[in-house]
């Protein structure tokens, strides 16, 4: 079902943050295989031509990762014909509806008080160790899914940054990429052209650049945060191979049917 994928990144207008991680190297001197396994923000805006080129990955499985409030915020994901879509829900690094009301409507004093200080990166380390922590069960079924027929895929939430950031991760953990180049693809996301676009509710939508350098922690990119998440793993199981085994239940002879499925080497 894999088809070739253009050797360019696309120009797509609708649809942030997209991505191939194909060509990632592994410890063992393997590389994901291009054509595989994708990343991107939601897809609720993708125009007639996104949908085109998405349409021609031959893509097997969409996994979004938004929650309900995500979803009523962006709408729902474009529709693909032949693609399963698969929602699984994952802490949301703002912690939900009300906070985002919070950052869409506050005015300076408010969001100073609730992002200043260091309170908003703080907010995001916390949430990428929650993600590793408490949502063992959905990333184990992504897994199981990849290693199972669910390839070529698309991993998705809002921004691609956060949710899909860690569950990327941990599938690029899973089949040995190396740590320094998975650090290197999380942080492609910090790119002008892939970055989230929030808007302020009511008047022309813009912020001020006070406000922006409040929010700047929200929509970064940052090696503390990945970091974080993989300092839980090693904090909570000792170390990789026991957070895959134990924490994901993900057996050797399912691990190396996930490497198959996606590497190249």
């Amino acid at each position: 079902m894999t088809q070739q994928v253009p050797s360019t990144e696309p120009e797509l207008a609708g649809v942030r943050n997209f991505r191939d991680v194909g060509g990632l190297p592994t410890v063992d001197g393997r590389q994901v295989r291009p054509g595989v396994l994708f990343r991107s923000g939601h897809l609720a805006h993708a125009t007639e031509q996104d949908t085109e080129f998405l349409a021609s990955l031959g893509l097997h499985t969409i996994f979004d990762f938004r929650n309900a409030a995500d979803q009523k915020l962006e709408g729902p994901d474009v529709e693909l014909p032949g693609v399963r879509n698969v929602n699984l829900p994952l802490t949301d690094p703002a912690h939900g509806a009300d906070f985002w009301m919070m950052v869409r409507e506050g005015d300076l004093d408010q969001l100073h008080g609730i992002l200043g200080d260091g309170k908003a990166a703080a907010r995001m380390v916390n949430s990428y160790r929650a993600i590793v922590k408490e949502r063992t069960g959905e990333h184990s079924h992504v897994l199981h899914a990849l290693a199972e027929d669910s390839v070529p895929a698309l991993m998705h939430c809002a921004a691609g940054k956060d949710r899909a950031g860690v569950s990327i991760a941990v599938t690029l953990l899973a089949v040995g990429v190396e740590r320094d180049a998975i650090v290197a693809d999380y942080l492609e996301s910090n790119a002008k052209h892939r970055r989230y676009k929030v808007r302020r509710s009511g008047g022309d939508g813009a912020y001020s650049p006070e406000v922006m350098d409040l929010l700047s922690p929200l929509f970064d990119a940052r090696v503390e945060y990945l970091t974080a998440a993989f300092e839980s793993i090693e904090e909570t199981w000792g170390d990789v191979d026991t957070y895959l085994e134990r924490g994901l239940r993900l057996a050797p002879q399912t691990r190396e049917r996930l490497r198959e499925r996606l590497l190249v080497g």
